[in-house]
């Protein structure tokens, strides 16, 4: 069911910016609720009639296929802007660019399959692009912009370059990033070139460099010099919104963001065929006990995250859906760069992430692990709840805990939470907010365990009301 929308005052100058600059780079940090923001821009500049063609919005594969669409069907006042996702294989992406819509979204990946229905691109340096067919968008936004820091006029990723053909045809362009320079200023040039086609830092990634950069002592890398940063800001003042978390909200408390995954029809149906027969079992009993109670419900939450043991006690398992792996990838994403610890339930969701995320490393009892985390050399950390209890200091490692599977034991909960959790990080001089993200599948008893989390409600009490809500239902 969709609801009013009440701009938060850092929303309020999202949406005033965008309206005021035809391009310009939003850097909202996590959890600033820029994706509704821009999209109530979009619809404002619809109804004032300044924006009279249809929205390209770029994006990882998750956020394009889910996130923009159900914003839009969350908020009331965005009811009449029509989303089609261009994604799935080239004859679904084309249907998909053929409906008639106000926004139309994709990811990174397939730029170059978009370009190319629109121009015929050269197949050898010097020849020129054929245009085909008119470019239709008038608006392009680049969510998760640092995925364009690369680009280079003559080289770099062919998506940029490709995109490059067409960032100039619309007459507005706005990326959209938590961490616009994750890696340092060197990552403005190619998100900002998208933007004012070189005018503010260099027509030329070389001359950007050879202005504000030298060679690092190792050869390598590239250090600004004392004047750049400066400088650099100066070029970008009004092209650019940065709105900080901290600036805003209350830092002393963790900042929430609840992610919520459709399952596929497939795996919807096994859900509802294993949840069907676990309330079946729990009805049959005389009484219902909390321990007993909660094991009967692992089976479901093991299909929720994405597999299932098939035997009892049986290492093995199948694999049913990659939902929340790609909603996990999002988040990682949006962290551009720093460091992201995820609670993990079942050996199966491990062994999955660990296939997924080649950069991740499991916490163990190796001293060591710690250590490295703390000093920034893991990016992304996989630790069980049960593992990461009292006494571990992992806060100097980061401020980003996402849980890609919930469990019942609140005490664990409450507890990895705590290792990285907003004293912890006040007491080691860090004045940042700390986010937690919580991964769910819509619809399931992951609902159930939320609550229990959120409410400290036995799970006795949560699972009993579930069943009489079920059969006052059926």
């Amino acid at each position: 069911m969709s609801k009013d929308f009440i701009a938060h005052e850092w929303q309020d100058l999202i949406i005033a910016f965008i309206l005021d600059n035809p391009r310009g780079n939003v850097w909202a940090g996590m959890g600033m609720g820029k994706t509704v923001a821009t999209l109530t821009a979009i619809e404002y500049l619809r109804l004032a009639g300044i924006l009279t063609r249809p929205v390209l919005v770029l994006a990882p594969l998750r956020v394009a296929a889910s996130t923009w669409p159900d914003e839009v069907d969350e908020w009331n006042h965005l009811k009449h802007l029509k989303v089609s996702a261009i994604i799935g294989d080239a004859d679904t992406r084309l249907r998909a660019l053929k409906t008639k819509a106000d926004v139309y979204t994709i990811n990174y990946e397939n730029i170059p399959w978009l370009i190319e229905q629109y121009f015929k691109m050269p197949e050898k340096k010097g020849q020129k692009r054929k245009q085909i067919r008119k470019w239709p968008f008038g608006m392009v936004v680049a969510d998760e912009s640092t995925k364009l820091k690369g680009f280079r006029l003559n080289q770099g990723a062919k998506r940029a370059r490709y995109l490059a053909y067409v960032a100039h045809k619309s007459a507005r362009f706005v990326n959209l990033t938590g961490t616009a320079a994750p890696n340092g200023l060197i990552d403005l040039w190619g998100q900002n070139w998208f933007i004012d086609a070189g005018e503010r830092l260099g027509r030329t990634f070389t001359s950007y460099r050879d202005r504000w950069f030298q060679r690092s002592f190792n050869g390598f890398s590239l250090d600004p010099l004392p004047h750049s940063q400066k400088e650099i800001e100066e070029k970008l003042q009004g092209a650019c919104i940065s709105v900080k978390p901290e600036d805003f909200f209350d830092i002393e408390e963790p900042i929430v963001s609840r992610i919520k995954v459709k399952l596929p029809p497939k795996a919807l149906k096994i859900y509802k065929d294993m949840e069907k027969t676990m309330f079946a079992e729990l009805n049959d009993l005389e009484s219902v006990e909390a321990v007993n109670a909660a094991v009967k419900t692992m089976k479901c939450l093991q299909i929720a995250n994405g597999s299932i043991y098939t035997e009892d006690g049986s290492k093995k398992y199948e694999t049913i859906h990659d939902a929340k792996l790609d909603a996990l990838e999002s988040v990682i994403e949006e962290a551009a760069g720093m460091p992201v610890l995820v609670a993990y339930n079942f050996k199966s969701d491990l062994d999955r992430l660990k296939k997924r995320f080649k950069k991740g490393r499991v916490l163990d009892k190796d001293p060591k692990t710690i250590k490295q985390w703390n000093a920034g050399k893991i990016p992304i950390l996989f630790a069980h709840p049960a593992s990461a209890g009292h006494g571990l200091n992992l806060q100097h490692g980061g401020n980003i805990l996402c849980f890609f599977s919930v469990n019942w034991n609140l005490e664990e909960h409450d507890q990895i939470i705590e290792r990285i959790g907003v004293m912890r990080q006040r007491q080691a001089g860090y004045d940042r907010p700390v986010f937690l993200y919580y991964i769910t599948a819509e619809g399931t008893i992951e609902d159930l365990v939320r609550e229990r989390l959120e409410t400290k409600a036995s799970v006795q009490d949560l699972l009993m009301n579930a069943m009489k809500t079920r059969k006052e239902n059926t």
